[in-house]
């Protein structure tokens, strides 16, 4: 995948480095996989305001990904598309007993390519398998982390994690945030990386892009008032004091998991600051 950096014939232009979407082979999505998806504006149901900073943007629809990929046969690859959803591409795929389904589409992964899933399927690119069927050292994604339940993990752009090793019934994953974590060997994961690997070198070149991505502009707590916000107030440009959020926890490295946390054991490495 390449990207496309534009002459600067407008403000808007000046920086503005995109996708070619080279990748792409479908325009259209296939109908019978879209569901509509309705805005919020970052309202609940009480319709008050949870979540700052969100509203409008262009309209989508959303489309079905199988995370689970619980079909174990054999699927032809009919196209690689854009989602508006999410930074990943998306492939379609056909199974032979005809049914479609789209899936997360892995680096490399082009139409009339075969995948399956399961057991005794060859570690290739685009192919699921339990992680105890799986190579150590085998570069993975769009990982399970409970058996049954759906990949929930390495699942954005370029993405992609290591299966480093297994002991007994668990499997030592280096995860994305550089976290080595244990996962039960009956999960599964897809071979590879995630496609669009590109997709963090890319820069929208001007606010409204952002807009049309349903996102608002952000106020800085140190521009507010004291009564919003703890880094608010002061005469002139004051500098805020000690960086902390809305509500007072620290920022900059403060750890704020509950110590006695249920999943903590499973956790080898912590993520590198």
């Amino acid at each position: 995948m390449a990207l496309r950096k534009f002459n600067p014939i407008t403000p808007g232009t000046r920086h503005k480095v995109l996708s070619k979407f080279e990748d792409i082979t479908a325009d259209k999505p296939h109908k019978p996989l879209l569901r509509s998806l309705k805005k919020s504006g970052g309202r609940n149901a009480d319709g008050k305001m949870t979540m700052r900073y969100r509203g409008g943007g262009h309209k989508r629809r959303y489309r079905l990904i199988d995370f689970k990929r619980n079909k174990h046969m054999e699927a032809t690859v009919l196209t690689v598309e854009y989602d508006p959803n999410r930074s990943a591409r998306i492939c379609l795929v056909e199974y032979k007993d005809g049914e479609k389904r789209y899936i997360i589409a892995p680096e490399g992964l082009k139409p009339g390519m075969t995948i399956n899933s399961g057991k005794g399927v060859s570690p290739e690119v685009g192919n699921a398998l339990y992680l105890s069927d799986i190579p150590l050292g085998t570069v993975i994604h769009n990982i399970e982390l409970y058996p049954g339940k759906g990949a929930s993990m390495a699942r954005s752009a370029g993405s992609y994690a290591q299966l480093n090793a297994r002991d007994g019934k668990y499997a030592i994953v280096k995860l994305p945030s550089g976290e080595t974590r244990m996962i039960l060997v009956t999960c599964l994961a897809v071979i590879g990386s995630v496609s669009n690997s590109e997709h963090n070198l890319q820069v929208s070149g001007k606010a409204g892009r952002s807009r049309w991505l349903g996102r608002r502009p952000r106020v800085r707590g140190v521009v507010m008032n004291p009564v919003d916000h703890p880094m608010g107030g002061g005469e002139g440009k004051s500098s805020g004091g000690h960086p902390r959020s809305r509500t007072g926890v620290p920022a900059k490295g403060y750890k704020t998991r509950n110590p006695r946390k249920k999943s903590s054991k499973y956790i080898i490495e912590r993520r590198k600051k």
